[in-house]
């Protein structure tokens, strides 16, 4: 089969095609045809050697296919083996795409536990597009945050996957969504999908600009994907607020003021992924909802160097898809 499969760690340019074996389903798998597949911000950590796995495997842990042993049109959960907690992942958790081969491919065998029924009004292209970024937006806002209908969320760093499924899915909730941006341009995009503001963190002051927004009074809720930014986003909360994280793009180290954060009554959590529960309740919100991933762009598993090389530079707004 064709494959983004990964034989070094590298830049853009490592990522090419390449002809890999036909996967071969073991006991309890399905053997998925896959028809889109999705490029999130872990296959560029994953291809440039963060994560350190053994060579040749398949990026990619989003996709949406036909089973083939049924013929049944599925979207493929991401987050494999959870374990039974909801607390936290167990000791056999891996993300799709490395070391296990991923969905970057023409063909997957994956676990039956882990296919579902695609969703019957996306297309291939939107049901490849949001499960690892819709999960992980599900659990930070829902399980961890706690997040309520009315209540207001500030979603950093508008323009992601991630960030704007969670702009979507706070406000199918009922929450007031505002959110971060360099640019003005995916602040827009961002309230044209549910937020009702938006404020350039490159300003200085904008959490006062952002706690402006609430009246002064704070936000419930901050869902920080960039970790430098921590002491910004326990500075934006309200009192009793949470800061649930799950990323660090702008840096790993974050330094903290104790005392403001013991006084404020301040929860600061950490999420990665979600469990099969988190997943199906997902799915429960994408069929009673209206909103759809929003997609940058879709292209050939041909241009996935292009693909990296534009989702590092920032460029995009929203998820950038293969057609498999």
């Amino acid at each position: 089969m064709q494959a983004i499969a990964l034989i070094e760690n590298g830049g853009p340019e490592v990522v090419k095609i390449r002809e890999h074996p036909d996967p071969t389903p073991g006991p309890g798998e399905v053997l998925v045809e896959l028809r889109a597949a999705a490029l999130n911000r872990r296959d560029t950590l994953v291809r440039a050697g963060v994560y350190e796995f053994s060579f040749p495997y398949v990026l990619g842990s989003d996709g949406a296919g036909v089973r083939r042993d049924t013929g049944e049109e599925v979207v493929i959960l991401p987050s494999v083996a959870w374990g039974d907690a909801e607390e936290a992942p167990g000791p056999e958790f891996q993300i799709l795409g490395g070391p296990a081969d991923g969905t970057h491919a023409e063909l997957i065998s994956i676990a039956a536990e882990n296919v579902y029924p695609k969703p019957d009004r996306f297309s291939w292209q939107e049901a490849a597009a949001f499960p690892l970024a819709g999960l992980t937006a599900y659990r930070a806002l829902f399980s961890r945050a706690r997040l309520v209908a009315g209540e207001t969320v500030a979603v950093l760093g508008a323009g992601s996957g991630v960030s704007t499924i969670a702009v979507q899915l706070a406000a199918q909730a009922g929450a007031r969504v505002f959110v971060t941006s360099s640019e003005q341009e995916k602040i827009d995009r961002a309230i044209a999908v549910g937020a009702e503001a938006g404020v350039n963190y490159l300003h200085d002051g904008w959490v006062d600009e952002l706690r402006a927004l609430t009246g002064g009074t704070g936000v419930n809720v901050v869902v920080d994907s960039v970790g430098s930014t921590w002491p910004d986003s326990l500075a934006a909360l309200s009192p009793g607020g949470r800061v649930v994280c799950f990323g660090a793009t702008g840096g790993t180290e974050a330094q903290l003021q104790v005392r403001p954060f013991y006084f404020g009554q301040a929860s600061l959590l950490g999420t990665t992924m979600g469990s099969p529960r988190e997943f199906k309740a997902l799915l429960e919100m994408i069929a009673t909802g209206s909103w759809a991933p929003v997609i940058d762009s879709v292209r050939p598993l041909a241009d996935a160097t292009d693909a990296h090389s534009r989702l590092e530079a920032g460029e995009h707004l929203g998820k950038l898809v293969f057609d498999v």
